[in-house]
Parts: C-alpha cells; sequence; structure tokens
C-alpha cells in the first residue's frame, strides 16, 4: 500500500486543481453533489479519508472520464485505506503512527540524526532504553510495549520484498556520545554496523570535522521519503522535541534536500562508516 497521508494529499492536489479549471468554487461543487461545503474544503485540505462515493460523485461532476477516473479513483481508494498501525496508534504514539503511514510505500528513505540511533535500525534495548530518558516517551495514551511493538512493526517493513532503499546520515556524535546504557549502546552500535551490509541499507557518518560546503547544516533531523508514482509528492519530515513539521510543498523540501545532500558530500564512505562505528562500538564495555 501507497501512504495514506500522501495519496490524501495527492487527491487534495487534484481535485482542486479540476475544480478550479471548471471555475466552480466550494460552494458551487458541493450543492451540484448535495454535500456541504466544508467537505469540499476538507477533502481539498487533505485532512480526512474520502469518502469513495462522494469523490465518484465530484469526478462525475467535473467531467472526468475514462483513465482519468480510473487512476483518480485509484488515488482515492489508497487515501481511504486503514494501514496497519491505525488500530494502534494511541499505543504505539500518534507521532510514531504517522512515520510508519509516510513509510508505507516508499521507494527511497533517506535520513539524517544528529544526536541517536533512528527508530528503524534500533534494537529492542536501545529503544526500550531511550523510552526511560525523561521527555522520551510519547504524551498521552502511548506505552512503553506499544512503542516497542510499532517500531517492530516500522522494521519489518525495511525487510519485506520490494523494500525502500534506506540511506542514513549519522552524526559522529549520535555515534561516540552514549544515548543509552554502555553496554546497551555497545550492542546498538554492532547493530548499526550489521544492518548497514544489508542490500537495501547504506550508513554513513558524518565526522564533526568535517567542513560542509557554504556551512549549510541541518538543526535537527530530517528524513525524506520517495514514492513510485511521481505525481506524488517528496516528503520532508522535520522531527522536533514536541512535535513534527510534515512539508510537501515541491520547493521547501528541495531546500531540505539540497542541504541534505551536502551533508552526504562530506560524509565518510560506507565501507569506512561501518568500520568506524564498529571501531567505537568496541571502545564500550559489553556488561
Amino acid at each position: 500500500m501507497i501512504s495514506p497521508y500522501v495519496r490524501r494529499y495527492r487527491l487534495a492536489q487534484e481535485l482542486r486543481k479540476r475544480r478550479e479549471a471548471a471555475g466552480l468554487n466550494h460552494l458551487e461543487l458541493a450543492r451540484s453533489i448535495g454535500v456541504d461545503r466544508s467537505k469540499i474544503s476538507r477533502l481539498e485540505n487533505g485532512r480526512v479519508s474520502p469518502d469513495i462515493n462522494d469523490v465518484m460523485k465530484l469526478l462525475e461532476a467535473l467531467g472526468v472520464e475514462g483513465a482519468e477516473w480510473t487512476s483518480l479513483l485509484t488515488i482515492a481508494q489508497d487515501a481511504a485505506t486503514r494501514g496497519w498501525w491505525e488500530s494502534g496508534a494511541r499505543v504505539m504514539g500518534e507521532r510514531q503512527a504517522l512515520y510508519a503511514d509516510l513509510e508505507a510505500g516508499a521507494v527511497g528513505i533517506r535520513e539524517y540524526q544528529p544526536s541517536s540511533v533512528p527508530g528503524l535500525l534500533q534494537t529492542a534495548e536501545y529503544a526500550r532504553a531511550r523510552l526511560l530518558v525523561t521527555g522520551v516517551m510519547p504524551a498521552g495514551e502511548a506505552t512503553v510495549e506499544g512503542v516497542l511493538e510499532g517500531r517492530a512493526g516500522r522494521q519489518r517493513m525495511l525487510r519485506r520484498p520490494g523494500a525502500p532503499s534506506y540511506e542514513l546520515l549519522i552524526d559522529e556524535a549520535a555515534v561516540r556520545r552514549p544515548s543509552a546504557p554502555l553496554p546497551v549502546m555497545r550492542e546498538q552500535l554492532l547493530h548499526l554496523a550489521a544492518r548497514a551490509a544489508e542490500k537495501n541499507v547504506t550508513v554513513r557518518v558524518l565526522p564533526i570535522e568535517a567542513v560542509v560546503r557554504d556551512f549549510q547544516t541541518l538543526p535537527g533531523a530530517l528524513s525524506l521519503y520517495a514514492y513510485p508514482d511521481p505525481g506524488d509528492p517528496v516528503v520532508a519530515a522535520i522531527e522536533s522535541i514536541t512535535t513534527d513539521v510534515i512539508v510537501t510543498d515541491p520547493v521547501q523540501v528541495a531546500r531540505y534536500a539540497e542541504r541534505y545532500d551536502l551533508l552526504a558530500e562530506v560524509a565518510l564512505s560506507p565501507d569506512d562508516s561501518v568500520e568506524f562505528i564498529s571501531q567505537a562500538a568496541t571502545k564500550l564495555p559489553d556488561r
């Protein structure tokens, strides 16, 4: 399945474009299919799972036919799909559920992490230790076991047939500065080095002394998601302490992607990165 979040956004863009081409406002289009104006607005904002019957009425009212009708209805069906993460979103954390959504159906994921090992490559022990750190556990009804189960589900996605390519740029500070008890950190680094040997996973370390062109660094963690349909947007997710920002505007996403590429220019090679991570692990106690 393709990310319902992304397909909702795509459907919103397609419907808005066709409504405007037809010279209709929200109210006029809503009246033509017998629904409230707010429903058209919500669909065009990509904030709600679409009602397929309403979408078919809209396509008819907008004169969409043939292959175009089939394509747009497929997008709507994808947008209405419920992912595995939805039933457990409260206990796995709403933020993590959103990342699971964005990862669904992606063909390529690029991530920069400045301070810790990212969730897709965490061991269960490291993830549990991180959740015990003050302020890390998601707010609300999330539970430790729920978060760990959600993390495991996301990691299975990375190992499924047809899994996306995953490229991680990890700052040297995240490798050298312990973000979990030392024995746990050691096993996590060894696991990270082992996962880097898998066909669809690339891990590269960004040295502290690396000089980034024009000094264009990133202030925090960033993930970039690409999808198989060229009409779907590339998505940027910017992590913060409390909430994450999801960016779909192509111009803005391009700016984040450019910053990522500048970091990649001065990162160690994959082979040198694995060696770097392995050596850092050996310097930590195993008990």
